[in-house]
């Protein structure tokens, strides 16, 4: 699995930082920064999934 966020949907509330800190940190502004972006283990995908359904701009995306 690979995890992703579009800057351009992203409005930088940082959840996904707080809900996934194994696979996101925020910047100096509250945007994310992808830690790990492919070949997650289990803990980072259950984290990832999380942080997909938290999103308020559908801006992170798990992809195959």
């Amino acid at each position: 699995m690979k995890v992703t966020v579009d800057a351009s949907r992203c409005e930088g509330r940082g959840y996904c930082a707080r809900l996934a800190p194994l696979v996101f940190e925020s910047d100096e502004d509250g945007y994310p920064r992808v830690l790990v972006t492919q070949d997650l283990d289990e803990e980072q995908l259950a984290d990832a999934r999380t942080a997909v359904s938290a999103c308020p701009e559908q801006a992170i995306a798990l992809q195959d």
